[in-house]
């Protein structure tokens, strides 16, 4: 074969593999794509910036975050596929319908965590920061995303708690870790309950300050009740760092023991 008909039969190849109009497509494609994720990329810091206002009516939960982010795409995707590829999303969207039914029931546990994040979340029931008890375990929430709510307990363990559990189960929000309650039951010996009050007061703050959780005021004793063996109480000791919660509470009953009785 002459080697300029090789040649122009190669070109022919090539040409018909690389059309002009696939490689306008695949560039408009690109295109559309890249600006989908730059939008999706903006309206996430924007998104996260509200929420981490104080004054935000929503909760700093990601679960918003991931929600504008699906939609963000969502809508990218179905511009490229009508713009590009002259599908109609309206009939596709239309036709899925159909399998509605069996879809929901596959991914039944997912949408029942995800409507579940999204109540949890909207009517404030639990939001990051919040120290409470779910299912028998305890710790502050660190984030709720779209299929669960991540808890981070006293002892520093990661718990992940299923959102469609905290809306079935009794969920019990507990005072915040800058906030130690003590039970106490005093055992004055006769002695004025303002002189013992104040000795506790006095060894709990030392206590606390000593293990470096500082204390943003004074601690507080509450008598409750008076009992045979004494009087029921309760020591509050306000600290600044939640993180040593543990450590001053043990620092302060090791201090006040010498005033009540277990």
């Amino acid at each position: 074969m002459d080697p300029e008909e090789q040649t122009s039969d190669l070109y022919g190849i090539i040409q018909s593999v690389v059309h002009v109009e696939w490689l306008s497509t695949a560039l408009t494609v690109a295109i559309a794509l890249a600006f989908t994720a730059l939008v999706a990329r903006a309206v996430t810091k924007v998104l996260r910036r509200v929420l981490s206002h104080d004054n935000s009516p929503l909760p700093s939960s990601s679960i918003f975050v991931n929600i504008a982010r699906i939609a963000v795409w969502a809508v990218g995707v179905s511009v490229v596929l009508s713009s590009c590829f002259g599908i109609d999303v309206s009939a596709a969207i239309t036709a899925l319908g159909i399998g509605g039914i069996a879809i929901s029931l596959g991914f039944q546990d997912t949408l029942s965590n995800l409507i579940g994040g999204v109540q949890v979340s909207i009517t404030g029931l639990v939001e990051p920061g919040d120290y409470i008890e779910v299912g028998g375990r305890r710790g502050v929430v660190h984030d709720v995303t779209w299929r669960h709510t991540s808890l981070k307990t006293l002892s520093g363990e990661r718990v992940v708690v299923p959102n469609s559990v905290i809306n079935k189960s009794s969920l019990t929000h507990l005072p915040p870790l800058t906030k130690v309650v003590v039970p106490l039951i005093v055992a004055t010996g006769g002695a004025d309950l303002d002189a013992v009050a104040a000795k506790i007061v006095k060894a709990a703050g030392q206590a606390a300050q000593k293990v470096g959780g500082g204390m943003s005021q004074e601690p507080q004793v509450l008598f409750t009740e008076a009992m045979e063996c004494g009087y029921r109480a309760s020591l509050i000791v306000w600290v600044e760092d939640g993180d040593k919660h543990s450590l001053v509470k043990d620092a302060v009953v090791r201090a006040v023991a010498p005033y009540t009785m277990a």
